[in-house]
């Protein structure tokens, strides 16, 4: 297995709650957009090659907007998330329109990433320069058997929008640290009162203390992830292929192939602060997070001079 390490970058979600192409929305001083930042980050703790998961649509405004800062700078590959990419003996439905969720994103990265450890990362999330470096030490870590897997656990309180509902994989966490389950929670809301709430598609409530570990899919995974992860999305298809709008996310295809005694999987928890933009309104807080970043001295003022 390669020693180098990949950061995969997951930019080919549609951002229908924001309202546009979220991805190529500038927020720092110079420009910048999120995954700018995520790229400098990784760079900074050593991942030495960068992979983007896209849609075919978007590969003109991607190359422009983006690729066209990092070719001297590290090395990119493009993989393109289509909607037709099924495992032998499935056809693509005639109605569906919607990408089939990042386990099948990571799926159609399989080629690009090859025999290397990697990360995960959403393009839209901004999730702090310590984690990873965490994340690096895992992966690189030569007692690891190559079948535990990591995800960086983030606070719920620290994960929320003031501007609507947010999905959130809700982690369950045994006493040495393993990922039981990761439950994916669509609708929590951060109330008026500070209370935190998910309410469920019966219409019921649950209420959350805002201490939960959350996913905000940052993993970190071997090669060794992607045979069980084309089986669970195998047995997705035969479920919910027929649904227009099913989509297979990783913590509920890591809970099973966890569950099936196939892997396992270390929480990390982190205490950097993520922010990202779910909703248009959210931008005002992550360019004023970023502006305070600069001024501090984590990042200059242009990260690509």
């Amino acid at each position: 297995m390669s020693r180098e390490l990949v950061l995969t970058v997951l930019a080919a979600g549609i951002g229908s709650r924001y309202g546009g192409l979220k991805q190529l929305d500038p927020v720092g001083p110079s420009g910048e957009v999120i995954l700018d930042y995520s790229v400098y980050d990784a760079m900074r703790a050593g991942f030495t090659r960068v992979v983007f998961v896209i849609r075919h649509e978007f590969e003109t405004a991607f190359r422009d907007g983006i690729l066209s800062r990092y070719p001297d700078r590290v090395p990119v590959t493009l993989a393109y998330q289509a909607l037709d990419m099924l495992p032998a003996g499935f056809a693509l439905p005639k109605d569906r329109r919607k990408p089939w969720g990042t386990s099948h994103a990571v799926l159609c990265a399989r080629d690009a990433i090859g025999d290397a450890p990697f990360a995960v990362i959403n393009a839209d999330d901004f999730y702090g320069a310590g984690a990873y470096q965490l994340l690096k030490e895992f992966l690189l870590d030569p007692s690891n058997d190559g079948r535990t897997y990591a995800l960086v656990g983030y606070r719920l309180r620290n994960t929320l929008s003031e501007h609507g509902a947010v999905a959130r994989g809700v982690c369950r966490v045994d006493a040495a640290g393993n990922l039981i389950e990761s439950e994916e929670l669509t609708a929590i809301e951060l109330l008026p009162d500070g209370r935190i709430q998910n309410r469920n598609p019966d219409g019921t409530v649950r209420v959350l203390s805002g201490d939960e570990p959350v996913s905000m899919n940052f993993w970190g995974f071997f090669p060794s992830i992607f045979e069980p992860l084309e089986a669970e999305f195998t047995r997705f298809l035969h479920k919910h292929g027929h649904d227009p709008k099913a989509e297979y996310y990783l913590p509920p295809a890591i809970t099973a192939i966890i569950r099936s005694g196939r892997a396992r999987c270390r929480v990390l928890p982190t205490s950097e602060q993520w922010f990202g933009v779910t909703y248009r309104e959210d931008k005002p807080r992550v360019v004023e997070s970023i502006r305070k970043l600069v001024a501090a001295g984590v990042y200059p003022e242009r990260l690509w001079p």
